[in-house]
């Protein structure tokens, strides 16, 4: 059976990480408190308005959450940080709304997940941050929160990602202290990465990994976080004649997506529409191959991905969202988009969607031409983080093809948003999603060592999802005795 993280298993150790986070004045945030940053004490938020978003201290993981104002420093919460996108920058009458990620800490809500995995082993006594150190196998943006949280709570970090992600990834690591090793390959190499970690799993006994693609506490935070975001977005949103017609999210570690199963629960007949490159389409068809939307995985299904509940799969072409990234970030093609009559400071806001972003409001507009939504329909999407994070993409881009243009720009526009199909994208079945299901046994069964009758559970146990999705109602009861353990709340 799958186990489920919700009791201490090691009191004395418990007792020996509050000493350790007494002595580093490090106070763990509730899921409530990430869901409602209004409920955290003012004494915090005091604090706060003197604490940079991105400096490392521990009062930021009260940051982990959709609500902080955009600004670089002294900022506290206000609403779920969003952007609409008019009719006239995607070319369709449905609503799309955007989550946007740059205003988390490191920069992407990748930190949230992070400390939905780390937080649970801290509370029930399964990690000792003075010996053990937290490995983070991730295409990007997971290891780079997993570094932050674990900076944040006093342990010692290891990042694994592949070679060829975005130099502005390795920087940063290198710049908080975190230990990076390189596995071969781009962003779809995630077996090679999986390999490193079986190799630290049986030498190294101090190291515990943290997997985003098979720890649930990563799904659990964003259903229970980033779900409420999305639910509390669309009711300040939405009149009374419009409905929440789908939420679409790049599969990659299939964290993001589990806010798909949260907004289940409140809209019944939602559509739930996975994302990913057309150059791996391995959901749409078994497929496999390197692209460039840096951080969403592939040639695998991540074992906490709830097949049943996803809808639709989309394949988006990585070529499409490298020339969108330079429509909306070159300085000729963001002076096209106003000569359009789009209004400027929606334009220059932009710059806050990165390559996934893209890639996940290709698959909205998609979603909308293919269901024929009207002005009447909210489309559900997010920006896991910002262009901040491939500005070396942009100069490889000039590089390659040469300085960027008005010509290109409203050429871009016209084939790569106004023109957008529904072509590679499909509509799926029980047995569709079955299927999709049952390609989790090649990478979970046959390599990592999974039993197949926790597999099976997956599929056939219903009461198993709701059960993994709301532990983090317990959770928030084990941080509350922990803090109080500490002294210092």
């Amino acid at each position: 059976m799958i186990e489920i993280i919700d009791t201490v298993i090691d009191k004395k150790l418990l007792e020996k990480t509050a000493k350790h986070f007494a002595e580093k004045k490090i106070i763990l945030p509730t899921f409530e408190q990430l869901k409602n940053p209004q409920t955290i004490p003012n004494n915090i938020k005091d604090q706060l308005k003197s604490i940079g978003l991105w400096d490392l201290h521990p009062l930021n993981l009260f940051r982990i959450n959709w609500k902080n104002e955009p600004v670089e420093k002294g900022g506290l919460f206000s609403g779920v940080n969003v952007m609409e996108l008019p009719p006239e920058f995607t070319g369709v009458e449905a609503r799309i709304l955007v989550l946007i990620g740059k205003w988390f800490p490191t920069g992407s809500h990748k930190v949230g997940a992070a400390y939905g995995c780390l937080a649970p082993r801290i509370i029930t006594g399964r990690f000792d941050p003075s010996y053990h150190k937290a490995v983070w196998p991730s295409t990007g943006n997971y290891c780079r929160g997993g570094a932050f949280d674990s900076y944040l709570m006093g342990c010692e970090a290891v990042a694994i990602l592949p070679e060829e992600m975005s130099q502005e990834r390795f920087d940063w690591l290198t710049e908080i202290g975190a230990k990076i090793i390189k596995t071969p390959g781009c962003e779809s190499n995630v077996k090679e990465i999986y390999d490193k970690c079986w190799e630290i799993r049986e030498t190294r006994e101090d190291a515990i990994i943290f997997n985003q693609f098979d720890e649930f506490g990563n799904s659990v935070w964003h259903y229970a976080i980033t779900g409420a975001a999305i639910e509390e977005v669309v009711n300040n949103y939405k009149t009374d004649e419009d409905r929440i017609a789908a939420y679409v999210s790049a599969t990659g570690s299939a964290g993001t997506i589990a806010a798909g199963d949260y907004l289940r629960t409140v809209v019944p007949e939602i559509k739930v529409v996975a994302s990913e490159a057309l150059q791996c389409p391995t959901l749409l068809m078994n497929g496999f191959g390197g692209h460039r939307i840096e951080g969403i995985g592939d040639k695998h299904v991540p074992w906490i991905h709830n097949v049943k509940n996803t809808d639709v799969v989309i394949a988006i072409d990585d070529n499409d969202c490298m020339s969108l990234l330079r429509l909306i970030n070159e300085k000729p093609g963001i002076e096209y988009l106003k000569q359009q009559g789009l209004d400027s400071g929606f334009v220059e806001n932009l710059h806050l969607i990165g390559i996934s972003g893209i890639a996940n409001i290709l698959s909205a507009i998609k979603t909308a031409k293919y269901f024929e939504l009207t002005s009447d329909d909210i489309i559900i999407t997010m920006a896991t983080d910002s262009a901040d994070m491939y500005r070396s993409r942009l100069k490889e881009l000039n590089e390659e093809y040469g300085a960027y243009t008005t010509s290109q720009a409203g050429k871009d526009q016209e084939r790569y948003l106004f023109g957008v199909s529904t072509d590679y994208m499909k509509e799926l079945t029980y047995r569709d999603k079955k299927t999709i299901h049952n390609l989790k046994y090649f990478t979970w069964v046959e390599q990592q060592q999974k039993d197949v009758s926790d597999l099976n559970q997956l599929w056939y146990d219903r009461k198993f999802w709701p059960q993994i999705f709301n532990q983090h109602k317990k959770w928030d009861e084990l941080i509350k005795e922990f803090n109080s353990m500490t002294g210092l709340v």
